[in-house]
C-alpha cells in the first residue's frame, strides 16, 4: 500500500512538472528568416528556457533550414558538419539537458546575416518563473503538424530528425497508464 502511495506522488510529481514545458515560437510572429530583420539574440535573452520546452522554426523551407551546431561552428558560422539539420519549414525540437543551444540558417550568407541562435537552457534546480509565458502560435501556421526531435545541448551527440510525438506528450500517456493500473486494484 505504501509503495503504491508512493508511485503514485512520483506520477503526479511528473506529470506537474510536464504541464509546465512552454512551446516558443522563435522569432515570434516573424518565424525563422532573414527578412524580418528579427535580433535572434534578443529574442532568446527574453525567455527563460527549461529542459521539457520545446522551440518550434517556422520558415519558408524554398529559402532557409535549421542547423543544430557546436559553439566553434556556431562562432564561425561554419555549417560544414551539424550536428543536425532540419529542412520541413514547421521544425519542433524539444530541449532536454541545460547549457547551450546552438543553431543557425545553413543557406550561405544567412547566418552571417544573423539568423542564428544561442539558446541557455537553465540548470533544472532553478525554479521556473511565473512571468515567462509560453509564446502561441499565430494562425498563419503551416497546416502540417510540426516535426518533432528530443536534442541534448550541443556538444552530445543528438538523434536524427524524428516525426514521432513529441517526449512531453509520450510522457504524460505513460504517466496516466501507470496510474490507471496503480489505482485500479483499490478497494474502497
Amino acid at each position: 500500500m505504501a509503495a503504491r502511495i508512493v508511485v503514485g506522488l512520483a506520477c503526479i510529481m511528473v506529470i506537474l512538472r510536464l504541464s509546465e514545458a512552454a512551446v516558443y515560437k522563435v522569432g515570434d510572429s516573424a518565424g525563422w528568416t532573414t527578412i524580418a530583420n528579427v535580433d535572434y539574440k534578443l529574442w532568446a535573452s527574453t525567455k527563460t528556457f527549461h529542459i521539457g520546452d520545446t522551440v518550434l522554426f517556422e520558415y519558408n523551407p524554398q529559402f532557409h533550414n535549421v542547423m543544430r551546431v557546436t559553439h566553434t561552428m556556431y562562432r564561425s558560422c561554419n555549417n560544414s558538419n551539424p550536428i543536425s539539420t532540419f529542412t520541413t519549414g514547421n521544425d519542433s525540437v524539444t530541449l532536454t539537458n541545460h547549457g547551450h543551444h546552438f543553431f543557425f540558417c545553413g543557406v550561405p550568407g544567412h547566418c552571417q546575416a544573423g539568423q542564428k541562435l544561442d539558446l541557455n537552457v537553465i540548470n533544472p534546480t532553478s525554479s521556473r518563473p511565473l512571468s515567462d509565458p509560453p509564446i502561441s502560435s499565430d494562425s498563419s501556421s503551416p497546416s502540417s503538424p510540426p516535426s518533432t526531435t528530443t536534442i541534448p545541448a550541443a556538444g552530445v551527440p543528438g538523434p536524427s530528425p524524428s516525426h514521432a510525438a513529441s517526449l512531453p506528450n509520450s510522457a504524460v500517456a505513460v504517466v496516466a497508464a501507470l496510474v490507471s493500473c496503480l489505482f485500479a486494484n483499490f478497494s474502497y
